[in-house]
Parts: C-alpha cells; structure tokens; sequence
C-alpha cells in the first residue's frame, strides 16, 4: 500500500551508517514509524525533510510492521525554535505528549493543526511558551477522550463564584462553599475568574482563536499548573521533557 501525507516529525533515531527510523504525527494515520534510507546523508532530500520538528510531505509504503519513507519534501522547518532553548523542549514535550495521546494508524488532523500552529507561534515569537503549552496540553486531551467537567459546580451547578476550585484527579470543577460544605477531601486548584475564564477557553474555544487571549502572568502560572497536575493525574505518567523544562523556567 502507497500513500501520502502530511506529517509531523515527533522522533528520530539513527538506524546504521545511513538510514533513519522517525516517528511521524501524520495527518491520516496519527503515529506511524517509518524508515528513511539514506536520510543521514546531509545531500540526500529526506535529510531535512525527516528530521525532529520537521513539517514534511511523506510518501509511504506500508511493510509488515511499519512504513518506508520513499519520498519526503520538507514544507516547514520552524527554525526560530531552535534560538531559544524553553521555546525548544516546550516543542519537545508537544511531541512527546503526542507520542503518547494522539492515535496510531488513525486519521488525526485536528492534533497534527494544532500543534503545527502551536509551533509557529512559538517560532515566531508570536505568543509566549507557557501560554501556547496550557492550550496544548488541554485541547489534545479533549481530543483524546478527556475533556475536564468544568462548565459548572458539580453539586450545586453554579457556574461563577469568586472563588471555584478545579479537581484535577477528575477534571471537575466545585465552587468553594460547596467544597467546605460537603466536606470533600479532593485535591483542589483555587481559581480566580481570570483563570477559570481561561481553562474554559482552553478547552472548549473554536481552533482558530484558541491561543487569542490574554491573562496576568500570576493567573498565567495556576492555568499551567492545571494543565499539568490534569495531565499527570489523568494519564498517570510524568514527561521527561517537561520536567526538564519545568526546571528551566521554575
């Protein structure tokens, strides 16, 4: 079977003296693994094309247990990421949260669109690291199934109070009062109106205005803390990349 698509590269990993084996975030197939002969000689086409962050046009055949890379054209190298070392794992934990959640041998557009925009604003210096990352992180696990409970107080259905708190172990959301109330023991986020107003949007924005807004730099820090207490509780697993970024920017 032949095809082709655009992809993502999330992984690579050198194969011998010569070849490559990458693993690509592909618009029709979600993560594939594809083998890339001759892809380490700097002269060859699928050099570029094939490398981490590299935006590509694959040409596919499928083999038994995974695909070769016949063709291969980069269309996007983000070569601004590279300038700046927190723009850069902030790129690198996108792909390894992909690895992760995104489909394998399945049709994922919407996952391969946004982390493509995320990385252009990136980029670009568009939009600031721990801005783009929140927006990330939630809209992939809507994505992927996990889409948080946040529109109203789950035991009394208010949907604004001064202070709310978000349950990361559920991804639910509980107004204060009723929190002392109940006399519930859930691990709680305090937020404010800012931040809820942003975790909402997050999560439930059209794509096209998803990374369009602002909040306080403070509020900024909780929304990313929600985002990342969400995804270690929900996924159970910790990311190397963002632990290591995590130690970058404090």
């Amino acid at each position: 079977m032949k095809f082709i698509t655009n992809a993502l590269i999330v992984k690579e990993q050198n194969i011998g003296e010569k070849n490559k084996l990458v693993t690509a975030l592909t618009e029709s197939h979600g993560i594939i693994k594809g083998f890339a002969h001759g892809a380490k000689d700097i002269k060859s086409p699928k050099s570029a094309a094939t490398g981490l962050l590299s935006y590509s046009r694959l040409t596919l055949h499928k083999s038994r247990d995974s695909y070769i890379i016949g063709d291969a054209k980069a269309q996007k190298i983000f070569t601004g990421l590279s300038l700046d070392i927190e723009k850069m794992y902030t790129a690198q934990y996108f792909c390894e949260l992909a690895l992760f959640i995104c489909p394998k041998e399945q049709e994922a557009s919407q996952q391969l669109r946004l982390i493509l925009n995320a990385l252009y604003l990136l980029s670009e210096g568009k939009r600031e690291p721990a801005l783009v990352k929140p927006c990330v992180e939630l809209r992939l696990m809507c994505l992927a199934g996990y889409m948080p409970d946040i529109m109203m107080c789950r035991e009394c259905g208010e949907y604004e109070k001064e202070s709310m708190c978000f349950l990361p172990q559920n991804g639910q959301l509980v107004c204060r009062d009723c929190y002392e109330t109940h006399g519930l023991t859930d691990n709680r986020i305090h937020l404010n109106k800012s931040v809820l107003k942003a975790l909402r949007h997050c999560c439930y924005a059209d794509g096209d205005k998803l990374f369009s807004f602002s909040i306080p730099s403070g509020d900024l820090k909780t929304l990313n803390f929600c985002s990342e207490e969400y995804i270690r509780m929900i996924l159970e697993r910790r990311f190397k990349t963002l632990e290591f970024l995590k130690s970058l920017t404090g």
